[in-house]
């Protein structure tokens, strides 16, 4: 072992003058090929060396335990014992445990003492999973029925239906309560809906009568029923002359103080009064405009 230990290190030595020689004619490529070459031959001596130790044990065994009087048979087990097998146990027994089956070594045990025309019957009822199994399938129709059939607990098809269609349009007029704020001068629409111009004249009499009159007549505001109109009278221009106001000639701006529903209903509104002819209505102002809004919808 000294030896191997002894021509391992001067490999090493031999290696490390012919790495690091940088003026060397043989190339860095070739220096290398040549240390992996020597450390590969190093390793392959060890193997041998280990391999003939190994030997030389085995060898001393056999003079020692042949000098203590041991024969060659026992000297050969004591070498190379046998390994003894575990004996198996067989892979059905698990599952035949676990189904509650029968193994088919029992079949004769198991055979009815009658028999038909040399047919004979099996004394091998079904396992008890299967029977627990099938016990739970009837107590689980037995509750069914009294939930749904019985009591009425629970709801069946059509009854479960009418509750979806109606969570369904709850959950729509909340998504149109929201979407109805994101109206803007360029995707209002004309609407006869009766709710929405019941709440546009209550937006527009609280504040718009004072300028326009309480049926839109016009006071210091112009006449909001007639067909001329001073910045145009279909309902996108409408709700944008609420929405930004006329500063010049005293119209607000709203749009701080309603919501884009809000305009767009008192816009709305404001087109249900044409042609109204409210009593002491102010004298035209204006171009003479088309009443006909082709976004009319319900």
């Amino acid at each position: 072992m000294k030896r191997v230990l002894f021509i391992f290190l001067g490999l090493l030595f031999i290696i490390q003058p012919v790495s690091a020689a940088d003026d060397s004619l043989i190339s860095a490529d070739l220096q290398n090929y040549i240390g992996f070459g020597f450390i590969a031959f190093a390793l392959l001596l060890l193997l041998i060396v280990m391999l003939v130790l190994l030997r030389t044990f085995k060898v001393l065994t056999h003079i020692i335990l042949k000098s203590e009087g041991y024969t060659e048979e026992e000297i050969a087990a004591e070498v190379s014992p046998v390994k003894v097998k575990k004996a198996e146990k067989p892979k059905k027994e698990f599952w035949n445990k676990v189904l509650s089956l029968r193994p088919l070594a029992e079949e004769k045990d198991l055979l009815i003492e009658h028999e038909y025309d040399g047919i004979q019957e099996l004394d091998n009822p079904p396992p008890a999973w299967f029977m627990y199994l099938f016990y739970s399938t009837v107590v689980f129709a037995v509750c069914y029925l009294l939930i749904y059939h019985v009591f009425g607990i629970g709801q069946l098809q059509y009854d479960e239906y009418k509750t979806e269609v109606a969570q369904a349009e709850i959950a729509k007029k909340l998504y149109l309560s929201k979407a109805s704020n994101l109206v803007d001068e360029n995707t209002v629409r004309l609407v006869t809906d009766p709710t929405v111009l019941k709440a546009g004249e209550v937006i527009f009499k609280q504040n718009c009568s004072p300028c326009h009159g309480e049926h839109a007549q016009g006071v210091v505001g112009p006449n909001l029923t007639d067909d001329y109109w001073l910045h145009g009278g279909n309902i996108k221009a409408l709700f944008k002359t609420i929405k930004y106001g006329v500063a010049a000639k005293g119209m607000p701006t709203w749009e701080k103080q309603l919501s884009p529903k809000q305009m767009s209903d008192v816009a709305n509104y404001v087109k249900s009064l044409h042609d109204t002819h409210p009593a002491n209505a102010k004298e035209p102002q204006g171009t003479k405009e088309d009443n006909d809004d082709k976004s009319a919808s319900k």
